[in-house]
């Protein structure tokens, strides 16, 4: 067996369904042993779709997405779905090349990546993006690195682990007997999950045993870990108002009587309100980012006049950007587990009414607002968004991208239950939505919605192309202004900011898709429903308003205190 059939091999050993990627350089070996594998090969029309698709893989089943390709292609284009993994914290597993040429590397090199004279630098480029990489130049090195990188890719903090192949040692036989031996591609694998001392559970659950204001607030940790029910557990143990940051929206489902919705510079002010008043406040699995914490604004989180729980998989995460009175370390279904069943015992349990669930009441009305029923042409935003969570039910998975539809979607659309929102929030790249939205289609075997900008929706409207191919039926929803709505908005002076009108309709049908342009509010809901309801891929072109100003409606009053910095 060479070493790209062993690959092959242990992918399907490690129960890997899809590889997605675009072949060239010597990974073509690894697609020519995928051919009689029953792992199936995803290719998109580039390696950034692919690069997105394969971290909304590992990001929604919790399972290294793989993406493979040429180097230089690998290393560019397909950075993007590499650096939102490692800033969201998705499992990943990049197998790639540097298009060496042998005898000809040192002679004007073509393509070649190893960062030599003349030469390219994809290692410099994986050290930047890739949570860890490797560079074996054996066969039994190159599986070895492989189980690191599926490894490491979950193990901990989840991100991007990267493998690049060497020419030769791609085609090479792999020993039957190598000396150091290779062992069994899924007991190599294997990670467990670390959880905070008892002594510094006790000390949590104290805490929020003895608050009159405690209030939880869970990020993609929550998701990383599947700790949803553990989540819920430690709010009714220790009668806690839950928000969430916004890669955490949907942790808990924001029609649940202790959510209270989405913090952060543009999130949902009662949210943020909530997070101000507690005096005893749970970050569950959140670095909090700028944007999570209205940009340090100094009334917001203060850890000189509330106590602070830190739990983190990472302990240089924990007490990172506020002090922490306690820091919890370990997976988030573990640590709230473990406090859940510390809280109980203290019995804390509520009962009846309550602050935390008359205040989170109160929060939830932020969901909507009156221009979520407005029948004005142009359609509002707010209009949309409330059609489409009109469409949207427990078994839907909604994607969204970045700008102003990003903030218009965290606001309005209220999920109805877990995971059913993910967004682009870890570097937060445009044309995330389009791509995420077909591997959430294809991994899930669920109803994907994605929501993107005209302006993100045409980065990678491609997209559409894929899901016809795999025989899937995302929804596409372009919430059209013709601009870069977000930077219009903050100058509308800026150069490079207007778009011409694209077709997108006829761009979805001749792609194989189909397509739709709304102008009128009133034909909104029944429009995304038939879309929904297509056996082929649907792209609704959505006509909003493009002078209703995002910032000045959504901004925090937190957020303004800081002086509205750009995100």
């Amino acid at each position: 067996m060479d070493t790209a059939e062993r690959i092959v091999a242990a992918l399907e050993a490690l129960d890997v369904e899809y590889v997605f990627g675009y072949p060239g350089g010597r990974v073509i070996e690894v697609f020519d042993a995928l051919a009689d594998s029953d792992v199936e090969v995803v290719r998109p029309r580039d390696e950034r779709e692919a690069s997105v698709m394969a971290e909304a893989t590992g990001r929604i089943t919790r399972d290294p997405g793989v993406l493979t390709g040429q180097g230089p292609w690998i290393g560019s284009l397909g950075a993007i779905g590499q650096m939102e993994a490692r800033l969201g914290s998705s499992p990943m597993v990049v197998l790639t090349e540097m298009s060496e040429r042998g005898d000809y590397s040192t002679l004007a090199p073509y393509q070649q990546a190893r960062g030599d004279y003349g030469g390219l630098d994809l290692p410099s480029i994986l050290d930047g993006v890739t949570a860890e990489h490797w560079e074996p130049r054996t066969p039994v090195e190159t599986i070895r690195s492989l189980q690191l990188a599926f490894k490491h890719a979950t193990a901990g903090r989840p991100g991007p682990c990267a493998v690049v192949l060497d020419g030769d040692a791609v085609t090479e036989e792999v020993p039957d007997d190598p000396t150091p031996p290779l062992w069994d591609d899924a007991a190599q694998t294997r990670t467990w999950d670390a959880r905070p001392t008892d002594e510094d559970l006790s000390r949590a659950a104290d805490a929020l045993a003895d608050a009159d204001r405690p209030v939880v607030l869970a990020g993609n940790g929550v998701h990383a870990a599947n700790a949803y029910d553990e989540l819920e557990a430690v709010a009714a143990a220790g009668d806690a108002v839950v928000v969430t940051s916004y890669l955490g929206k949907s942790t808990i489902a924001e029609t649940h009587e202790r959510a209270a919705g989405v913090v952060g510079s543009f999130g949902h002010e009662g949210a943020n309100q909530v997070v101000s008043e507690a005096d005893v406040l749970l970050v569950a699995g959140c670095r909090l980012n700028p944007m999570d914490t209205n940009w340090g604004a100094a009334s917001f989180i203060r850890p000189d006049e509330q106590t602070i729980l830190h739990a983190d998989v990472d302990p240089r995460n924990a007490g990172w950007v506020y002090p922490a009175d306690v820091g919890l370390i370990g997976d988030a279904r573990a640590t709230l587990g473990a406090l859940a069943e510390a809280l109980a015992a203290r019995n804390s349990v509520s009962t009846g009414a309550s602050w935390a669930l008359d205040r989170a009441r109160e929060a939830r009305e932020d969901f909507t607002a009156p221009a979520c029923e407005s029948d004005a042409v142009p359609i509002k935003p707010q209009r949309a968004v409330a059609a489409v969570e009109s469409v949207v039910d427990g078994e839907t998975v909604v994607t969204a991208d970045s700008g102003n539809n990003r903030f218009w979607l965290l606001h309005y659309l209220q999920t109805p239950a877990r995971r059913t929102y993910f967004g682009s929030g870890g570097v937060g790249g445009m044309g995330w939505a389009a791509p995420a939205a077909v591997a959430a289609a294809l991994v899930t075997d669920r109803q994907a919605v994605a929501v993107a900008g005209d302006g993100g929706f045409a980065m990678t409207m491609t997209a559409v192309e894929t899901a016809v191919q795999q025989g899937v039926a995302p929804l596409f929803v372009v919430l059209n202004d013709t601009s870069l709505g977000m930077v219009r908005q903050m100058d509308d002076d800026l150069p490079g900011t207007e778009f011409h009108d694209t077709d997108f309709v006829a761009v979805a049908e001749a792609m194989g898709g189909r397509g739709e342009r709304v102008t009128d509010p009133a034909d909104l809901e029944a429009t995304l429903e038939v879309g929904r309801a297509a056996d082929r891929p649907t792209v609704v072109d959505v006509r909003i308003d493009r002078d209703e100003p995002m910032a000045d409606q959504l901004a925090s009053s937190f957020y303004e205190d800081v002086g509205g910095l750009h995100e």
